[in-house]
């Protein structure tokens, strides 16, 4: 057996996932290290700080951060995973629903808000209960259930004077309910689906909450629509986000650099072996 292929972990810290995946390196081939992605100085022809790695493993939990860092580490001829327009496409729920929709991958119906004319306009378009959420942004931070309209200018005021230029950007779209199934993708295949239920006080069902979860089973409605996200992005890493409505299921968003300790916890998948097997195959 040859040494071990260099892979890049990259990412601003080691949680639950990094290091179990470092664990499973060395089963198949690898070696990952951690790279912190906030000391890659990017954008030198060499690209001293990744170059020697064989490809990038991008985790980094910026809602900027991983796009920026996949650009420029494929300019310098690095290959990464995801790959940058992958990134960038998640990094941006607004652009992802257009890309999905196109493609005739359910989405929810929901209006961009980059003004209070905006929100006006998707208060009278849109049924309450309502969600405001950030168009950069997860693990359901900023993420606000507007029931009522008369408390709905209050929500906005707080968007409007306190978030920066570059947060104002928001999706509103009806709220679908407190539970949602997460479905972790390696490659083209599904490893794992779990849903989601709101607990307690908190309404939001996400899985970095820490809110119930049980295993799902890999019907063919979730697998075409799983299927359909993939040839929109390409093979990669993903957790895909789908809420059930009468008509089906919808693609709520997709995280480029999913935590899995809850749909691990909740099917049995060894992701960090499936995670591994599918950089090597890449490497082989």
């Amino acid at each position: 057996m040859g040494a071990p292929r260099p892979v890049a972990l990259v990412a601003d810290r080691i949680a639950w996932e990094e290091r179990l995946l470092i664990e499973a390196a060395p089963a198949f081939g690898l070696r990952i290290d951690w790279v912190n992605d906030e000391s890659l100085s990017l954008g030198h022809p060499d690209a001293p700080a990744i170059r020697g790695y064989d490809t990038l493993l991008v985790r980094s939990r910026s809602y900027t951060r991983g796009g920026l860092i996949a650009s420029l580490a494929e300019a310098a001829g690095v290959p990464t995973l995801n790959t940058a327009r992958a990134i960038h496409a998640c990094e941006n729920k607004a652009a992802l629903r257009a890309l999905l929709r196109t493609a005739g991958v359910p989405v929810p119906d929901h209006r961009l808000v980059l003004s209070r004319k905006d929100f006006d306009k998707a208060l009278a378009d849109l049924p309450l209960p309502l969600v405001l959420k950030p168009v950069f942004g997860g693990m359901g931070k900023r993420v606000t259930l507007i029931r009522h309209a008369d408390t709905a200018h209050s929500v906005y005021d707080y968007i409007e004077d306190l978030a920066h230029a570059f947060e104002q950007a928001s999706v509103v779209e009806p709220y679908l309910g407190g539970s949602s199934v997460r479905c972790l993708v390696v490659g083209r295949e599904l490893i794992g689906a779990a849903e989601f239920e709101s607990g307690g006080s908190d309404w939001r069902n996400n899985a970095a909450l820490g809110n119930k979860n049980r295993a799902v089973d890999h019907d063919p409605d979730v697998l075409k629509i799983v299927n359909g996200v993939v040839d929109v992005l390409g093979p990669g890493i993903y957790g895909v986000d789908l809420f059930a409505t009468p008509e089906g299921y919808v693609v709520n968003e997709v995280n480029h650099a999913p935590g899995f300790r809850a749909v691990a916890s909740a099917t049995g998948a060894d992701i960090p072996s499936a995670i591994g097997r599918y950089v090597q195959e890449l490497l082989a």
